[in-house]
């Protein structure tokens, strides 16, 4: 079967110092590739972002950043209103050309996920090409790879069944899966960006003096069945992720060397801290 690039991206490795946004913009600003893309404006066009999640409340917190950009994807809408000024290579890189796509506006609004930018100056819309032009002149890894100090990008040459594979190994995730356009930029780690936490901070009397309680046991139920269990640490803090937005009410069970803890609550949209846990 035919090989296919594909890139994956681990949200939490990444930490936003924005090296990727810079690497592009090295690339393609000023310089004009004939066939893949013409020069990148210096300002106002972005061919790769970071988007920020925030989750939580004081004092458990956590923050990550998710690099977005041209998917690739397979039945690409921007392909479908395009026509012939938008490509799918055999290796599964899609290119706007440069040439045929002048004018063509419509195809920047094409795109659900917003990554195909407008040259206002020379009326073109234009993407991030995978870097396609590095590959077929030999390189073996995206200007993003090269330059990333904490490894966020990975891209794989493989055949689909492979990368399907890796996919359910991984973990991966597309993207807004439900619009049914078969991305080739996988996720690794996306439930910090989809997904809800639990967390509190567990204490009790020890010899009449109120102590955070390192080791205590944490189970959390829903309808009766256990969907998560975790130890506090040595601050008394505990966190239990991965859980749905807006999934209703859950049983808290606690456990520590002082004693013991029940407590129901609702998980609305966003992560949630339930505040100091007496044990008694």
């Amino acid at each position: 079967m035919a090989k296919k690039w594909n890139m994956i991206v681990d949200i939490e490795r990444c930490n936003n110092c924005r090296g990727c946004f810079l690497a592009v913009k090295d690339e393609h600003t000023g310089n004009d590739f004939p066939g893949y893309a013409a020069e990148q404006p210096a300002m106002g066009a972005n061919w790769l972002d970071i988007e920020r999640k925030e989750r939580g409340a004081y004092p458990i917190v956590d923050a990550h950043f998710m690099p977005t950009m041209c998917n690739h994807c397979d039945d690409a809408p921007c392909m479908k209103v395009g026509g012939d000024a938008v490509k799918k290579r055999a290796d599964g890189i899609v290119i706007i050309d440069p040439v045929k796509a002048k004018g063509r506006k419509d195809i920047v609004e094409s795109c659900p996920y917003g990554s195909i930018s407008w040259n206002e100056e020379l009326e073109l819309p234009q993407a991030w090409i995978f870097d396609a032009h590095l590959f077929d002149a030999g390189w073996k890894e995206t200007r993003e790879e090269q330059q990333c100090p904490t490894d966020v990008f990975r891209s794989v040459k493989v055949s689909d069944s492979e990368m399907q594979k890796m996919v359910a190994e991984e973990g991966l995730e597309v993207l807004q899966p439900e619009l049914g356009t078969k991305p080739r930029v996988y996720y690794k780690n996306m439930h910090f960006f989809t997904t809800c936490f639990v967390g509190g901070s567990v204490a009790g009397l020890i010899d009449g003096v109120d102590e955070c309680i390192d080791g205590a046991e944490v189970v959390l139920k829903k309808d009766g069945s256990e969907v998560g269990r975790v130890t506090s640490d040595i601050f008394g803090e505990f966190k239990i992720d991965k859980l749905e937005p807006s999934s209703g009410t859950y049983e808290l069970e606690v456990s520590g060397s002082t004693g013991k803890l029940a407590k129901s609550f609702e998980l609305g949209a966003d992560s949630v801290y339930l505040g100091v846990l007496e044990l008694a």
